[in-house]
């Protein structure tokens, strides 16, 4: 039989446990719709939708503050949250429009130590919304390894390369080569010296792979006054050049000073930017 203390001991770890649910499902509730009521003139309205997929432990709160400003300004809409499970299994819940629709991507569960599993479940993801929802066209806003997750998914999917195109991708604070640290600097011929097994196998699937349905991509960093926005090194979002450098791939990259890893997708300008970007005449 359990003692007393062992008693108050499970009885704090089931309630523990339970605490830790709950916490989990309200931070994966996604973001509330907010109808578009008026037109606004400078923006150009369409039904291409914007896919917005967070980072390691990110949930509804990462694009909240952009989904909230999009919606009040009367730019976008936040119509669609999809959320897929670590077995792969994909619940969506809304519908798409013309009114410059965001899709909200939520992982049931995110804390992983690599964002392998996670690069699985968004390539499902997009199958999904592509075979179920007829989406032969979307705009993508990552944060992180959202990012990270969405390059290999994408370089390593010929399905996704064959049936889905992808217009506009702004990508922030993203690590492609973890091989190197804030002091490093980038030459064309830094790819020889990476370690890192993960960039070296996209870079392999690059030399073999075609990517004409991707427009531009936007690769934008944090600086906390130094090359590194405090968590993802510059040098590590910069080796993309070489992994788009034979591609017919328009390439954007731009730092913001005094911006956080967390503050690139909470900052008034930066959202401003992103809007302007996806959704601005």
């Amino acid at each position: 039989m359990l003692t007393k203390i062992g008693r108050i001991s499970l009885q704090i770890l089931i309630g523990l446990i339970l605490l830790a649910v709950f916490v989990q499902l309200y931070l994966l509730r996604g973001t509330k719709c907010q109808t578009i009521t008026t037109s606004n003139q400078r923006v150009r309205y369409q039904s291409t939708p914007t896919l917005v997929i967070p980072g390691w432990g990110g949930n509804s709160w990462t694009y909240q503050k952009l989904i909230q400003t999009a919606q009040q300004q009367n730019v976008a809409e936040k119509t669609m949250t999809v959320w897929v499970s670590p077995s792969g299994h994909v619940r969506v819940k809304g519908h798409l429009n013309n009114h410059n629709p965001i899709i909200q991507l939520l992982y049931d569960w995110n804390y992983t130590p690599t964002y392998h599993q996670q690069t699985r479940e968004l390539t499902r993801a997009l199958k999904v919304l592509h075979q179920q929802y007829h989406i032969k066209s979307m705009n993508v806003v990552a944060h992180s390894y959202g990012g990270t997750e969405w390059l290999h998914a994408y370089i390593g999917s010929r399905y996704l390369q064959k049936h889905i195109r992808f217009p506009k991708v702004i990508l922030l604070g993203v690590p492609v080569d973890e091989t190197f640290g804030e002091r490093t600097k980038f030459t064309k011929w830094l790819f020889k010296k990476s370690t890192d097994t993960n960039f070296l196998r996209l870079e392999k699937l690059v030399k073999v792979t075609s990517l004409i349905h991707i427009g531009t991509i936007y690769n934008w960093m944090g600086s906390t006054g130094d090359r590194t926005d405090g968590e993802v090194p510059h040098i590590q979002s910069e080796m993309l050049r070489i992994l788009i450098k034979n591609q017919k791939v328009h390439y954007r990259e731009h730092v913001y000073s005094n911006t956080n890893h967390v503050q690139l997708h909470q900052k008034k300008v930066i959202l401003n930017d992103i809007m302007h970007v996806l959704w601005y005449k």
